[in-house]
């Protein structure tokens, strides 16, 4: 090979680097779209689809669970009273009471489910306190 072919032949690797590109951006698309479609970018967990029943009697309200699954009572608070209570009932599963006591000066009783890991709260059922 000649000195002087090294400088004016015009043959280029562009294509074959294009292609390389080409490949690790597919590849990398592809990792990124995998990683939400299988859920490795993490979940949260799902919130529990149960119902409550409210009895009212002068100030004090009962709440019980009516149905649905079956909630561990560590993850459950009641908004009563003024302030969060703690749930008592152990699995709280249907036809269990989850609070019995005043309903203080609040309008509205809420039973609200925390995560297991305590990121998220969410309200799953309220109530508006008779006048």
């Amino acid at each position: 090979m000649k000195l002087n072919n090294l400088f004016t032949d015009e043959d280029a690797v562009s294509p074959v680097i294009g292609v390389i590109l080409m490949v690790a951006i597919t590849v990398i698309l592809a990792a990124v779209i995998g990683a939400f479609v299988l859920g490795i970018g993490g979940s949260q967990a799902k919130v529990p689809q149960a119902s409550f029943d409210y009895s009212y009697s002068g100030s004090t309200v009962t709440v019980t669970h009516a149905g649905g699954d079956d909630i561990e009572a560590s993850n459950l608070k009641v908004q009563a009273d003024g302030g969060k209570q703690s749930v008592s009932c152990g699995p709280c599963a249907a036809g269990d009471t989850l609070y019995s006591g005043a309903t203080g000066s609040t309008s509205t009783i809420q039973v609200i489910w925390t995560s297991p890991s305590g990121d998220s709260s969410n309200v799953i059922s309220e109530s508006e306190v008779p006048s």
